[in-house]
């Protein structure tokens, strides 16, 4: 067996690629998209912070130390302040996402990097340099063979995320090339995220991204001193895409090839609604249709074209998509969903409560909905949404959306950013000058010396 491996392992390209990468030569396009990333995260931690999952979270992880919980006076280790901070940003799902994957990149890789550079190397320059590799890497990883691992029954960005938070606390605290191959090598070893919080809406999901950060920095801090992983993490026989994906045949060039030269988080998507990513272009068909000055009681069906893809995890059973268990599986139900967005005209982070989602006149409209399979619908690489309604009086009215808004086609601008941030803010307790200021320390993080004591409530 040992005849077959190869000379240069995929890591081991990897690893070279990002040794070579400062934070100085970084596109303004990329180094813009970490800075929103930044305020993205920070803002989605503020908002879940006084959630019922986050005081799960803070009160199950016991090891204190100098790092910062977003928004809470406890300060803990590293890996505790990647863990909930990263539970924090994933929770309410209204973190960015990678169209291409689909993968959620900032909810794993800015709380890692944090924590890292808090605890080991407090400099700016380090954060962003670790938040774009590790970014990159994540939705890298999601091209190798697109689709596999949600097919074979685990969330990508539990599985990447891993690896993605390896590769960028690697590269925020100067591991070496051989150090990054073992760190991603030992992140082999602990990513892990399976989907079946759908059957009834647990909060697993939530977490994936917070274990996902932990892993990554506990993966390179282990391979910074000297403990080896295998080098043939992604390709190997029994390696991550065996494991996750069920096959090893991948375009691993994806991966790697133009590293440096293209960067793929540039068309990083930040979402208009807190909710399943693919369920937003459905959102924006409903309001559109609303807008026509159509009533829920005049129509008897809406079918919507959908992605086989998507079918699992958003569409069946159909029944509680149109009537969602609690507030956490609504997120996942495209009925309920493209409902409240017709009949509130718009989905915030108030459709997710127990009364919102037991609302007599959104359950009535979710339960006109159904879908059908388009078997020419271009998901992963692109969202679209589309329904039809077809009226009490027989006639047909459709509406489409081509695109996801917040991504590459339509992306949001710096002030959209730091609207949604203030909007975050509000929603977690935070007054207007609290918001202020954090906006005012996230401006100027990456240049300089990183001091997070003030996110600290």
């Amino acid at each position: 067996m040992t005849a077959q491996l190869p000379k240069t392992s995929v890591a081991e390209t990897l690893a070279e690629k990002i040794v070579a990468l400062k934070a100085d030569n970084l596109p303004a396009a990329t180094r813009r998209k970490c800075e929103d990333l930044l305020i993205d995260v920070v803002g989605l931690c503020i908002t879940a912070r006084n959630e019922d999952y986050i005081a799960s979270a803070l009160a199950g992880w016991d090891d204190d130390g100098p790092c910062t919980a977003i928004g809470h006076a406890r300060r803990l280790s590293a890996s505790g302040a990647a863990f909930v901070n990263g539970t924090a940003a994933h929770g309410e799902d209204f973190d960015d996402t990678f169209e291409g994957g689909p993968v959620h990149a900032g909810a794993v890789i800015v709380p890692a990097v944090l924590a890292a550079c808090e605890r080991h190397n407090p400099d700016g320059r380090r954060a962003l340099i670790g938040i774009a590799v590790g970014t990159e890497v994540l939705c890298r990883l999601s091209l190798v063979v697109p689709k596999a691992v949600h097919k074979a029954g685990f969330h990508p960005t539990a599985i990447f995320g891993a690896m993605g938070a390896a590769a960028g606390v690697g590269a925020a605290l100067g591991l070496t090339a051989r150090q990054i191959v073992d760190a991603l090598g030992i992140a082999g070893s602990m990513a892990g995220g399976i989907i079946e919080y759908l059957a009834e809406g647990a909060w697993t999901k939530r977490l994936h991204a917070g274990w996902a950060a932990q892993s990554g920095l506990r993966a390179a801090l282990l391979a910074r001193q000297g403990f080896v992983g295998p080098r043939t993490v992604f390709e190997g026989v029994h390696g991550l895409f065996h494991g996750f994906a069920h096959t090893t045949n991948g375009d691993y060039g994806a991966l790697s090839d133009d590293l440096g030269a293209r960067w793929v988080t540039d068309t990083l998507a930040f979402k208009p609604y807190p909710c399943g990513t693919m369920a937003q272009p459905y959102i924006d068909c409903a309001r559109r249709l609303a807008a026509r000055g159509v009533r829920p009681e005049d129509i008897s069906e809406i079918v919507c074209e959908v992605a086989e893809g998507t079918v699992h995890r958003l569409w069946e059973p159909l029944a509680d998509k149109q009537r969602p268990r609690n507030g956490y599986a609504a997120k996942f139900a495209v009925p309920y969903l493209l409902a409240t967005g017709f009949v509130h005209g718009g989905v915030g982070l108030g459709a997710f409560t127990e009364t919102a989602i037991r609302d007599a006149q959104v359950l009535a409209l979710a339960a006109k909905v159904k879908f059908v399979i388009d078997p020419d619908n271009p998901y992963p690489n692109n969202y679209t949404g589309h329904i039809r309604a077809t009226m009490m009086d027989g006639s047909v009215i459709e509406e489409r959306q081509p695109y996801l808004r917040g991504g590459a086609q339509e992306p949001l601008t710096r002030q959209d950013v730091t609207d949604k941030f203030a909007l975050n803010a509000q929603h977690g307790g935070w007054t207007r000058t609290q918001s202020d200021a954090t906006l005012k320390l996230l401006a100027g993080l990456y240049q300089g010396k990183m001091d997070l004591s003030s996110l600290r409530e």
